[in-house]
């Protein structure tokens, strides 16, 4: 059954259907307040579809989705709850009443989430299938018939927004919505007074009309909502059933129950279209008033118009009165004007127009008198014209292209020219002596001009191009040299050049040494000649950046920016530098080829050759500003093999001398004696003897500083010789310094291990046929290493460098230590050999000790003219000692006691002979020979 709705929402069934209904939307009321409660928005609170439509009830929420989104077909409800007005869940087909309420129950009010519906824009519109079908650019399509159709059937592209549209947000009707919304406000209020109004009125009417006790509604919501409708098809049988709810079950009874029921009928629709006119006519006596104003506003609002429109047409005359004759005069005036001002502008352009079109032919004149910045400039400022003054000329739109090929021209025509005279600059003839005086720039206008026009163009190659031009010139000119020195030379050999212009054959140490003095000089020559243009480069460059100190080369404005600026000056000083380092490397090449390993060079060639190294190092310094390696490095490899050489040479001498040596004493000649007075002046200026020993007059000894004697071997004046020419060498070529004193430590290491194997070890024995070790021996050798260690600071002085000083002074040291020791070791062994022996009693002095005072004569007869008084006192006060310590222990042994008994007395008179024997030779100071030994001997 059809349930009749009142306008509040509430319905009133007539079955038990729609009760069924009813209930189960409280139930489900019920459950909406439990997810309240646990804290999810229900859906029903709000439409989607509907803006401002909120509600407190779920009533309220079905009252209006029956409203507002349901549409009625015959007795079926179809849902419009969704996007388009299509229900996701009931999409098309109508249900029944009962349906319908159990379907919004369970799809609409009882869902908690809910998903936005998807915003349809013009961006969300895809192709349909004729586009696609149709499209040239997709061709011939194998997989259409396989895709399904749908959105997806062809490849969404993204459309970006238009930039051209603006941005809609809420903010932009922010204004809109605070003017209106006191005006909805109010709205809102009136139309809530006029809902509670109604009733009242209708009440008001109803009760003197009827004469009965109740009072019959007037409510248009009283009337069933199928009558308010705009089509009313009773042929349907559902709205038939509406319209006559019990018509049908009446019929079907008696005759007179049938008549009551129609007459009822009838009565409701009497009464429904009274309550219909009762409304029109509470509308028409509302709105009259306002009717009858607008009528009567009607008559005034005409006149008025009738009055403007001739205002109108008096104020339009009064115009054209005005425009014909004030305006038109004026404007012609101005026109006139203006036209003058366009027939100048048109004069200058033409003027303009000339001037251009002769910019060609002076493009020729300035290329003749190769004034090439100024042609680029002209360049220049001609396309400024044409592209900023002259665009669109007919008559120019191939001038364009002209100049900028013009200007590809003259960058090519610069480089080609800068070539040109790089090469003939270099290649030059060089002077006599293969060396330039005055080396000035040939043709130095025309670099100047070339140069500038290059920098115009910022093309920076040129120094690069220079640079390789100045390599190839130098290697030239080596090989030209190579080929006359072989030329010269006599050998038969074929000549062959290497790509570097080294040459394959041998020549001597001095055809090479002259070889690269010739090359030396040359190539100073030509570097000068670098120089030179390289200088008059930075000139330009400086005059180009517009510096204050520069040569004002050009008459335009400075073009070259100060970065450019400093990059070129970078690449010039980098290729001096290039080319004095190349320079090196072709020398250092002519230095060290193998036929120089196989040449031993001496002193005075080497001198030359480093003479010839030092002077073109300080020429090419002065020129890049930078030293050079290779050349000074090919410098000492000669130098370290000179040096090699050298010292294998002296310390294989040395050794032969000292496997030779007697180990006698010899004496000095006058030679060395100046060369010691010279080492210890430090005055290595004079070159050494010729003689290693002369057989004339000499002194004994040497004389240190005027007054310490040395008594030496031949071995050790040797010794002294060759040190001296380490230094003479050393002065003479301070290049060979460093090796000179790693070598010279190497010969003194040399004589110290030597001499110790030689005499410590008894290796003479064997090499030399001596037949014993004298203390003798052993003297001299002390002495010849105290006179090394006497000079080792003089020679670390004169050789700055003397690496492994303190070692070499350490080990010479410990062998005189080790010398000494083996002196006094001997002679200790002896007396305590007596002492064995002995016994206290007479003859006094005994035996024992008569050969104990024999064997300290002997050792004082060895040492006395060898070693210094010092030195001496050294042995004997340890010789002393350690008869003192031999004596204790026989008297212990003896059981001889400090008892004044006749053994004591034997004793006192065998000391006292000792002691007579030790103030005799003098062997101990002064103040050790008193007879203090009498009493020490029983101190245990």
């Amino acid at each position: 059954m059809a349930t009749t709705r009142a306008a509040g929402g509430a319905a009133t069934s007539v079955d038990a259907g729609p009760a069924a209904g009813n209930s189960g939307i409280r139930k489900l009321s019920t459950a909406s307040g439990g997810a309240i409660a646990g804290g999810v928005a229900p859906s029903w609170q709000s439409c989607y579809y509907c803006t401002r439509e909120h509600f407190k009830s779920i009533s309220d929420f079905v009252n209006h989705l029956r409203n507002r989104h349901c549409t009625r077909e015959g007795g079926s409800f179809v849902c419009r709850y969704g996007f388009n007005g299509v229900c996701a869940s009931l999409p098309l087909d109508g249900v029944s009443d009962r349906d319908y309420d159990a379907h919004v129950a369970k799809y609409h009010v009882n869902q908690h989430t809910r998903e936005m519906p998807p915003e349809w824009g013009v961006y969300s519109a895809a192709q349909n299938l004729p586009a696609v079908l149709n499209d040239p650019s997709r061709g011939k399509q194998s997989n259409l018939f396989t895709k399904k159709w749908g959105e997806h059937f062809v490849e969404r592209s993204h459309v970006p927004p238009s930039p051209r549209l603006p941005d809609i947000t809420h903010a932009d009707f922010a204004v809109y919505l605070g003017s209106i919304g006191k005006r909805y406000r109010w709205h809102e209020r009136r139309q809530q007074q006029l809902e509670r109004d109604k009733p009242l009125e209708n009440g008001a009417q109803g009760a003197p009309g009827l004469g009965s006790a109740v009072q019959t509604p007037t409510h248009l919501s009283s009337v069933p909502e199928i009558f308010l409708k705009s089509q009313l098809q009773l042929h349907h049988p559902a709205t038939f059933k509406q319209v006559f709810p019990n018509y049908m079950q009446t019929s079907a009874s008696s005759p007179e129950s049938h008549q009551q029921t129609g007459r009822q009928l009838q009565e409701q629709l009497s009464h429904y279209l009274d309550m219909v006119e009762v409304k029109i006519a509470q509308q028409v006596s509302q709105k009259s008033a306002a009717f009858f104003h607008a009528m009567t506003t009607q008559h005034a609002i005409l006149a008025e118009m009738e009055l403007a429109a001739d205002q109108v047409r008096q104020l339009r005359a009064a115009l054209a009165e005005l425009h014909s004759h004030s305006v038109v005069d004026s404007f012609k005036v101005l026109r006139f004007a203006q036209r003058r001002q366009h027939y100048n502008l048109t004069l200058d352009k033409l003027r303009l127009m000339a001037t251009v079109h002769k910019t060609q032919p002076m493009l020729q004149l300035l290329l003749g008198t190769q004034d090439y910045v100024a042609a680029l400039d002209l360049i220049g400022t001609t396309q400024e014209i044409l592209s900023a003054e002259l665009l669109g000329i007919h008559c120019f739109k191939h001038l364009p292209m002209q100049l900028s090929e013009m200007e590809k021209l003259i960058d090519k025509m610069l480089t080609t020219e800068f070539e040109r005279y790089a090469a003939a600059d270099l290649n030059r003839p060089l002077t006599d002596a293969l060396r330039e005086t005055d080396s000035v720039c040939a043709e130095e206008d025309k670099l100047v001009a070339i140069v500038m026009g290059l920098l115009r163009k910022q093309n920076f190659s040129f120094v690069q191009a220079y640079q390789q031009e100045a390599i190839a010139t130098i290697r030239a000119i080596i090989k030209q040299l190579l080929i006359e020195v072989l030329a010269r030379s006599d050998s038969d050999q074929e000549i062959s050049l290497t790509g570097h212009g080294e040459q394959a054959l041998e020549l001597t140490l001095p055809e090479w040494i002259a070889l690269l003095q010739r090359s030396s000089q040359a190539l100073v020559s030509i570097l000068e000649r670098i120089k030179t243009v390289v200088g008059i480069m930075q000139q330009t460059a400086d005059a180009a950046v517009g510096a204050q100190d520069a040569v004002n080369l050009i008459d335009s404005e400075a073009f070259l920016s100060p970065g450019h600026h400093e990059q070129l000056k970078n690449q010039l000083q980098q290729l001096l530098q290039a080319v004095c380092h190349y320079c090196h490397e072709r020398c250092a090449n002519i230095v060290s080829p193998q036929s120089l390993e196989k040449s031993s060079a001496s002193e005075q060639e080497l001198f030359q050759l480093s003479e010839i190294v030092e002077q073109f190092g300080e020429t090419t310094r002065s020129i890049c500003g930078m030293a050079s390696v290779p050349l000074q490095l090919a410098l000492k490899v000669q130098a370290s093999r000179y040096a090699q050489r050298f010292h294998s040479e002296r310390k294989q001498k040395l050794s032969l001398l000292l496997d030779q040596e007697r180990w006698r004493q010899v004496d000095i000649p006058h030679e060395f004696q100046r060369i010691i007075e010279r080492m210890a002046a430090g005055d290595y200026a004079k070159p050494e003897m010729g003689n290693l020993i002369s057989n004339g007059a000499g002194n004994p000894v040497l004389l240190v500083e005027g007054k310490q004697p040395y008594t030496l071997v031949s071995a050790s004046l040797m010794l002294i010789r060759m040190l001296y020419e380490y230094g003479c060498s050393a002065h003479r070529l301070p290049l060979l310094a460093s090796y000179h004193a790693r070598n010279v430590v190497d010969l003194l290491r040399c004589f110290n291990s030597r001499s110790c194997q030689l005499i410590i070890g008894a290796g003479a024995m064997r090499v030399a046929g001596l037949k014993t070790i004298t203390s003798t021996n052993l003297a001299l050798v002390s002495r010849a290493l105290q006179l090394v260690l006497w000079l080792l600071p003089k020679l670390k002085e004169h050789f700055q460098a003397m690496s492994g000083y303190e070692t070499i002074e350490r080990d010479y040291q410990g062998h005189i230590k080790e010398i000494e020791n083996k002196i006094h070791g001997i002679v200790s062994e002896r007396l305590a050999a007596q002492l064995d022996a002995w016994e206290a009693r007479p003859p006094i002095p005994s035996q024992t000790f008569r050969h104990i005072s024999r064997h300290l004569v002997k050792l004082h007869e060895a040492i006395a003219g060898v070693l210094p008084e010092a030195q001496i006192h050294e042995i004997y006060g340890v010789v002393h000692r350690n008869f003192k310590d031999k004596l204790r222990e026989q008297l212990l042994k003896l059981n001889v006691n400090n008892n004044g008994g006749p053994q004591h007395g034997v004793v006192t008179s065998e000391l006292t002979f000792y002691m007579e024997t030790l103030r005799t030779l003098k062997a101990l100071p002064a103040e050790q020979l008193d007879n203090g030994i009498l009493e020490e001997i029983w101190l245990y």
